[in-house]
């Protein structure tokens, strides 16, 4: 911005200059209020009576002291408080709005009290399912009496759904067998019951619970026994698990009544955070590790963000301070198993077990701490349910001979069918899976300044089938949403699914299965892929810190890759690999030249273009058209058109069979569903 102009906005003399054109109140405004007054003046808090969280809130009068406050110098007087001061650009377009008179869209909502917001109330009992010529009980909510999309292909259709249940393509058989019979809840059914089910879609919940192998920080140990959890993931889905028992042994597995190795194991979901074996400020330290297990669980089960209530009353959310050290105190009994630096296994009936324990029943005091301050202690507080989520705080039950109970409580709490939040979450997360997109685009924000369902009362008659009708059965919901005619409708602009890139580890699967090289075994220690030296020479102890394991154990599915916080797989890194520190509610999908390098040029991609080519010179003979035309079959899943066959022919002619291959794991349309 030129000089002259930043010095006349900030001395309020920007009205001698002619105007630069109105602004927009949803694109340039809204934002400012949002972001940076709304905190104060929102539907949470009213400093001064006033509200600016919404137009026509803003009274006229208030229009000049605004303005005065915004470029003000004395730090007593100026807006906001806290933080960077509003940019010039940020100054000149308020001003240039409220001199204009404010404009607002007349259908603006205006946020209600925070007990109205929609994910706190109650999920609307027995909704009805509109009236509609659709007899699937999505497409009536997402087409009325609307025409439903074109279907999209057969061919298309079962890669699609293999890709999206096991996370790899069906084989030529497989295919054959569609065209035979084309009955694709019979595939969905058969697909349901795999163990590659299992292992294609616990890698979407260890993104969302943080999952790791080692412990991140300097020495970034590895976590002793850490598969077990990963593995317990992959045969809950598998066995088709209750999600609300789910929920009760990832938190409370072992107050259980009927608790095992099992539910033990479970519990690792409390102890995957990350985790400095030697901190500066062990005490410190310690409420960072009770911070990672209420944000993840806050974040994970419930879509609410607990975290940001550590130091102060939640900003934007109506999460008090209180509320979050009532759930640290939930947690506080936990004691992690360790020998100085060294972390230990839990031994449980000659079993190690990677989960923390209790060691007495008699829970230890457990305070506010002022400003986050360990050294600062307020007030004493109990364990209790933040109170924006309930008019009554459930009852937690009395010790146990070995345990506080505590956490049982909770996840009881989480898992009742009351509870407003956690059907609402889970089948908002399986629908972002299938369909590309959530109904609500913020997986693990359902609070104030979360995105609003883009469907509500579809949200609800799927929370409240889930638990009523399906009882928390994650398989009967996927047969739900993949039978509606809107899965199945064609990828193109308007569709209600959205065009997505598969996952690195889809990718990577996809390439040993279509090279033959696919290892089947399962469960057991994660395997070290061999990496390029490059990632490895920046480590100071770069001899030992990555050893590769040797096939055939390096082609194993991607689930069983090694997952070192300090030392991400390259190609798992390049290919968006989630953040293993927090929960990730949504993979980012990017588009940057390294990953084309690391498809066209690495090594794993090319050893796998060259066993593709061995493959079907076995399975084709030497013919080039017979080779083409399966190759097309086993990778694309479909038959090679003339053009694409003459085309592959001539490059035949002067390229070898391994350069093709090369070509064919590189094009868009095998990395994407379709």
């Amino acid at each position: 911005m030129n000089p002259l102009l930043r010095h006349l906005l900030f001395f309020g003399l920007f009205a001698v200059l002619p105007a630069l054109g109105a602004a927009d109140y949803q694109r340039d405004i809204k934002p400012i209020l949002r972001d940076r007054c709304s905190s104060c003046h929102g539907p949470l808090k009213q400093k001064a009576d006033l509200r600016l969280d919404a137009g026509s809130l803003i009274p006229r009068e208030s229009h000049a002291e605004i303005l005065t406050r915004i470029v003000s110098d004395d730090e007593e007087e100026r807006m906001p408080p806290e933080g960077a001061r509003l940019s010039p650009e940020q100054v000149s377009l308020l001003r240039d709005w409220l001199a204009s008179g404010a404009p607002f869209p007349p259908e603006e909502p205006v946020a209600k009290s925070p007990r109205q917001h929609w994910s706190f109330l109650p999920i609307t009992p027995h909704p009805a399912v509109p009236e509609s010529p659709h007899p699937h009980p999505v497409d009536a909510f997402l087409f009325g009496t609307g025409a439903a999309p074109r279907r999209a292909p057969d061919g298309s259709l079962l890669r699609r759904v293999h890709l999206d249940l096991i996370g790899l393509p069906p084989t030529v058989e497989e295919q054959r067998r569609f065209e035979e019979i084309p009955d694709l809840a019979a595939a969905i059914d058969n697909l349901l019951t795999r163990p590659e089910y299992g292992e294609r879609w616990a890698r979407h919940w260890l993104d969302v619970v943080r999952y790791a192998d080692s412990n991140g920080y300097e020495r970034d140990a590895e976590k002793p026994f850490v598969w077990r959890y990963r593995d317990y993931v992959i045969e809950s889905l598998n066995r088709d698990k209750p999600y609300d028992r789910f929920i009760l042994e990832q938190i409370a597995g072992d107050e259980l009544s009927d608790a095992s190795v099992e539910t033990h194991v479970a519990t690792g979901f409390l102890r995957l955070g990350h985790w400095d074996d030697e901190p500066a400020d062990p005490q410190t330290d310690r409420y960072d590790q009770l911070d990672d297990i209420v944000s993840t669980t806050g974040q994970a089960f419930l879509g609410l963000t607990i975290g940001c209530a550590r130091c102060h009353d939640h900003k934007f959310e109506p999460l008090t301070t209180r509320d979050y050290y009532s759930l640290v105190a939930i947690f506080e009994p936990l004691e992690r198993p360790r020998k100085g630096r060294t972390e230990l296994p839990l031994p449980i009936e000659g079993t190690e077990v990677y989960a923390w324990r209790e060691p007495s029943a008699k829970a230890p005091p457990s305070t506010i701490l002022i400003r986050g301050s360990v050294t600062r202690r307020g007030d004493p507080v109990q364990p209790a349910i933040p109170a924006i989520l309930t008019e009554r705080q459930p009852s937690f039950p009395a010790p146990g001979e070995k345990s506080t109970l505590r956490r049982l409580g909770l996840a009881r709490w989480i898992a009742d069918e009351s509870n407003p939040l956690t059907a609402r979450v889970i089948v908002n997360r399986v629908w972002q899976q299938h369909f590309g997109e959530g109904l609500v685009t913020t997986a693990n924000d359902f609070g104030l300044m979360g995105a609003p369902p883009a469907r509500p009362a579809l949200l609800d008659w799927l929370a409240h089938w889930f638990m009523h009708e399906a009882h928390w059965s994650l398989k009967d919901l996927h047969r739900l949403l993949l039978t509606s005619q809107a899965w199945q409708a064609e990828k193109k602009e308007g569709a209600p699914i959205r065009y997505r890139r598969l996952e690195a580890e889809a990718i990577r699967d996809s390439m040993l299965a279509v090279s033959g090289q696919l290892n089947p075994k399962r469960f057991g220690p994660a395997f070290r892929p061999p990496i390029p030296l490059a990632a490895i020479e920046a480590n100071t102890d770069r001899t030992s810190v990555w050893k590769p394991a040797a096939e055939p154990e390096t082609s194993r599915r991607s689930i069983y890759a090694y997952i070192k916080r300090g030392l991400v797989i390259p190609m798992f890194e390049t290919l968006d690999l989630a953040d293993t520190v927090s929960s990730c509610p949504q993979r980012q999908v990017t588009t940057v030249a390294p990953q084309a390098l690391t498809l066209f040029n690495g090594d794993f991609a090319n050893e796998q273009a060259t066993h593709f080519a061995e493959r079907l010179r076995r399975e084709a003979g030497s013919a080039p058209e017979a080779q083409i035309r399966l190759a097309w079959r086993i990778a694309l899943n479909r038959n090679s058109s003339p053009n694409e066959l003459d085309r592959m022919k001539s490059f035949l002619t002067e390229q070898s069979l391994e350069q093709l291959c090369r070509v064919i794991l590189n094009l868009n349309e095998f990395v994407y569903p379709e």
